[in-house]
């Protein structure tokens, strides 16, 4: 079963202003995606997603034309000689390289959804994994800058659903960060389980004058208040409080996982199956934490195929932590993209879909339908 087509489609929506979210990274005024296909010489289908990294065109480019020309005519269950012929014709002379990670993520991705299809089983299965709730939290572009108030009513909603935690976006004034973590808390209680993404937005200072007041209110964990490449930073910050750091959506491949473990300092690691190398690269990730008893909770990217991956990834290691829901308001590559990707239960968990592959259905007319917009996605 030989790859016999690749194509990639970027694709975007605009956010409507009543749906748009402020975070640290400014405001969202469009979604962005990378959605791969891969066609076998016997029919076969399968689809992934590449994160957009800010630059989907880009990406979608590098896919459609020089990992194409790589891979073409391998076999298409080889996923580990795929990512190998990619490492070395591309990643390994050339470093890591943010593009290309996040063009062979969609890449993989797609080939463990023709795997599955081929074998009839679905993703979680063909992992060695089993059928289990997994714990859910609410996140996704959500839960941003706003008035206290109006953060709890659109918090309520998701909790009432059966949601036991939920990621605040943080990262405004250290302040206003506090006054509504405390707002929160005291709203809802000890019960629920409280993080926060500073997404890159905080500087040494501020996550001094921060820490003290998550350890207060039993926050779960801190994420990414520095850029990926500021071990320094993280290593200092670590010593500021007892909250744990959080980190992993911007590491891309295990080799930049493993200098995680000599800095001691993130304690939670987040890989995206469409950002660090996919499939394949979580799972040896997911190993790598494993052995040195750290949980992985992966960052779930823009789609439905992100995000259906993610539980079966999650229901296959031995260290799974949460699965991030996407509660974003009007999130079309959730809702119109894919069949429904997963639904959150009574009891704060999701469980894998059972049909082969990932298990969702692409509607590609709808793909085809959105084509890429140019622009910056958040201002």
């Amino acid at each position: 079963m030989k790859i016999a087509d690749i194509e990639a489609f970027p694709t975007s929506f605009p956010v409507p202003e009543s749906a748009r979210v402020a975070l640290g990274v400014g405001r969202a005024v469009k979604r962005d995606a990378v959605v791969v296909k891969v066609t076998t010489d016997d029919g076969i289908v399968g689809w992934g997603e590449s994160h957009h990294g800010r630059a989907h065109t880009a990406v979608a480019a590098l896919l459609q034309t020089t990992l194409r020309r790589l891979v073409l005519g391998m076999e298409a269950t080889d996923t580990v000689g795929v990512w190998q012929k990619i490492y070395r014709g591309q990643l390994a002379s050339h470093g890591m390289g943010a593009g290309c990670a996040l063009a062979m993520s969609g890449l993989d991705m797609a080939l463990w959804d023709i795997r599955g299809k081929a074998a009839g089983l679905p993703l979680y299965k063909l992992m060695g994994g089993a059928a289990r709730p997994v714990p859910a939290y609410a996140g996704g572009v959500a839960l941003g800058y706003q008035p206290a108030e109006e953060l709890i009513a659109e918090a309520a909603p998701h909790l009432e659903a059966g949601y036991r935690a939920l990621k605040l976006r943080i990262g405004d004034t250290v302040p206003n960060d506090i006054m509504r973590m405390e707002a929160v808390r005291k709203a809802f209680g000890s019960q629920i389980d409280i993080l926060a993404d500073a997404n890159t937005a905080y500087s040494l200072a501020d996550a001094r004058r921060v820490m003290p007041a998550m350890d207060a209110l039993q926050m779960g964990w801190l994420e990414e208040p520095f850029p990926a490449h500021d071990r320094h930073d993280y290593a200092v910050a670590r010593g500021y409080g007892r909250t744990p750091l959080a980190a992993g959506e911007n590491h891309f491949t295990r080799f930049e996982f493993m200098p995680l473990l000599q800095d001691n300092a993130i304690g939670i690691w987040q890989p995206d199956l469409s950002k660090c190398g996919g499939i394949t690269e979580a799972l040896r990730i997911a190993a790598i934490a494993s052995a040195h008893k750290i949980a992985v909770h992966p960052h779930s990217s823009m789609t439905g195929l992100n995000q259906a991956a993610s539980i079966h990834f999650l229901c296959a290691i031995d260290n799974a932590g949460y699965f991030e829901a996407d509660i974003s308001r009007g999130n079309l590559f959730r809702d119109a993209l894919v069949s429904e990707p997963w639904r959150i239960g009574a009891d704060g968990c999701v469980r894998p879909l059972e049909a082969p592959g990932i298990g969702v259905e692409v509607d590609e007319a709808w793909l085809r339908a959105h084509p890429a917009m140019e622009g910056p996605g958040y201002v």
